[in-house]
């Protein structure tokens, strides 16, 4: 995990933000969420699962899928859904504001921060505000994903 020094955080920061995400601070969700906020890649549950593995052989699927679904529940990671809607989801422990870009072979990438911003602020809030007016739903976030076709 990057501390704010651009170097590695030890498992103290993973447990802290766990803790504070109100997540009971477990072995097998320190190193999961580790592992996902060290990757850039988006991986899914299977990529997650096999680096994971590599660190903590007793790590099951299972506990993989489970904790990314506690992660994404607290804030503390997002779940990308496949573009075709059928494919498995990517997921993200950058939970700041950003846009993605999947690629036809499911490939997730992150806009660069600043045509991220752009995009982001194009979206009036009053849009945003009827969105929610409209749906009976309380907007928390906003997420952009733009489908690369092959």
């Amino acid at each position: 995990m990057l501390g704010p020094d651009g170097g590695h955080a030890g498992m103290e920061c993973v447990r802290a933000r766990l803790h504070a995400a109100g997540l009971r601070v477990t072995r097998q969700r320190e190193v999961v969420y580790a592992a996902l906020f060290a990757c850039r890649s988006h991986p899914t549950a299977e990529e997650l699962f096999r680096m994971v593995r590599e660190q903590d052989g007793e790590v099951s699927l299972a506990t993989i899928y489970n904790t990314l679904d506690a992660l994404a529940a607290a804030g503390l990671s997002r779940r990308i859904p496949h573009a075709s809607g059928s494919g498995p989801c990517r997921y993200d422990a950058d939970i700041s504001p950003h846009a993605h870009v999947t690629m036809p072979d499911g490939q997730t990438i992150d806009l660069p921060p600043d045509l991220s911003e752009r995009v982001l602020a194009h979206l009036p809030p009053e849009l945003v505000a009827e969105v929610g007016a409209r749906t009976g739903c309380v907007v928390d976030r906003v997420q952009v994903q733009f489908v690369a076709r092959g």
